[in-house]
């Protein structure tokens, strides 16, 4: 190593002692995924009380004048291309997007990845308590609503019949984590990535936003109430700043382009 080449290694040093263990951090995301799943399904029963909260949900959808959820459906039942495609986004985009998000960030931005981390286990966590305390039917289960089960009648279906399905809890449709591990997702890469065209990570959400109601898996209060709780968390967990180094402190040169957060590792 010589004079020329000391700097662009000092500078790169502090990426590889923000990237955290790769066998803990390959845990700890199985562990964030697993919570997601189990933790859901320790919620269930309470079936009285889904309907019944179905009902106020909906009641106060249309006392908010929120836009009627059949609105969305109907434009999806216009071909049978259009609403396979949103049933196939809602059972296959939700946890490998997620995955690529966190893996990307992990090896190109490790202080952003474990930001992103500890947001996503932060909400997750909270919305784990929502089912136990307010058990929620999907509106596809609701009577009176004119919408149907689009996955049941066009495929493909991640849910079985209720009273069968044992791999997941049917009734805690809120918060949609569907919509909030998306909207993450999107800003996570927005204030990761410098590219100018990074405001179309957005599209993510809102796709993902269209096809949760549009199927009738949640309700539009589902979704604000997850954007919520993203807020608080992303409010309380600060992204990482960038750090110039001495020399361009003294020089005035821009800040690199990786970030240093303080305690990444932990």
């Amino acid at each position: 190593m010589n004079a020329r080449t000391a700097p662009a290694e000092a500078e790169a040093e502090p990426d590889a002692v923000t990237r955290p263990a790769l066998i803990r951090e390959l845990l700890l995301v199985a562990g964030l995924f697993l919570v997601y799943k189990l933790g859901r399904q320790l919620a269930v029963g309470h079936t009285g009380n889904a309907f019944h909260n179905a009902h106020r949900v909906w009641d106060l959808e249309r006392t908010l004048r929120l836009p009627h959820e059949n609105a969305v459906q109907s434009a999806l039942l216009h071909g049978d291309t259009l609403v396979r495609l949103a049933n196939a986004y809602y059972a296959t985009v939700h946890f490998p997007a997620t995955l690529a998000f966190l893996v990307w960030l992990y090896l190109r931005r490790p202080a952003h990845y474990v930001w992103a981390r500890r947001v996503l286990a932060a909400v997750t966590s909270a919305a784990l308590v929502l089912p136990f305390t307010f058990p929620l039917a999907p509106p596809r289960m609701l009577a009176g609503t004119g919408l149907v089960d689009t996955a049941r009648l066009y495929g493909p279906s991640v849910y079985g019949p209720p009273s069968s399905d044992h791999l997941s809890n049917q009734f805690a449709a809120m918060p949609s984590l569907h919509f909030g591990w998306a909207l993450m997702v999107a800003i996570g890469l927005i204030v990761a990535t410098r590219s100018r065209w990074r405001p179309l990570w957005l599209l993510h959400p809102l796709i993902t936003l269209l096809v949760i109601v549009g199927t009738a898996n949640h309700y539009w209060l589902d979704a604000i109430v997850a954007t919520a709780m993203l807020g608080v968390a992303l409010a309380v967990i600060r992204p990482p700043h960038r750090t110039p180094t001495a020399a361009q402190r003294g020089t005035g040169r821009p800040a690199p382009r990786e970030q240093v957060l303080a305690g990444a590792g932990r």
